[in-house]
């Protein structure tokens, strides 16, 4: 038997070829979506979802978090696994790999969980209560502003200035989030205003 094929036939047969068997290796035959389909829902079955933006880059990739435990009963609550969140508008379900290996981050030894001081003259840092870190962080704030805050300038205008204190805001977090933070700083007068996605 003689066939014919021309260059053209030939690539297209070869194309569909590749793609077939492309399309197959990566998981969408019937057996494998069928498989797949009822794995999913009794993995993270017994466990707790929640939505949250991704803490790197200044993108605010949305994320969903699963954890076994309820921390609001006074559990210890264990991540197990992250994914893209697929409703979320900024990256459709999609993340980088560093998104992607967020359990990893939150349950790496050298991830910093409490505040933490290092007393003038020492050589370590201490952990200190949230209360205590955030009542040295507004005194320290307070003496600052105090002693340095600008009410008028040389013209006599008021201008209501603090120079000597600036303040960073992240970036991965919602516009009305944001919006606060800035309306914050500049209530305080604060001039040095700046945000990580830029830095």
């Amino acid at each position: 038997m003689n066939v014919e094929l021309s260059r053209r036939s030939l690539l297209k047969v070869a194309g569909a070829g590749v793609a077939a068997t492309s399309v197959t290796a990566m998981g969408f035959g019937e057996a494998e979506a069928a498989v797949a389909a009822h794995v999913r829902p009794f993995k993270l079955v017994n466990t707790t979802e929640t939505r949250n933006t991704c803490t790197y880059c200044s993108v605010a990739c949305g994320v969903i978090l699963y954890s076994r435990g309820d921390v609001r009963k006074g559990e210890h609550a264990e991540l197990l696994h992250v994914e893209g969140d697929a409703d979320h508008p900024t990256n459709l379900g999609t993340l980088c790999p560093k998104g992607a290996a967020l359990k990893d981050f939150v349950k790496s030894e050298t991830r910093l969980r409490y505040p933490m001081l290092r007393r003038p003259g020492s050589d370590r840092f201490e952990r200190i209560s949230w209360d205590q870190a955030l009542d040295r962080i507004a005194r320290l704030m307070k003496d600052d502003r105090d002693a340095n805050f600008i009410a008028r300038n040389q013209a006599g205008v008021t201008v209501n200035r603090w120079t000597t204190t600036g303040m960073l805001a992240a970036s991965a977090t919602t516009n009305e989030t944001a919006w606060t933070t800035f309306k914050v700083a500049k209530t305080l007068g604060i001039v040095g205003f700046d945000n990580q996605a830029r830095v």
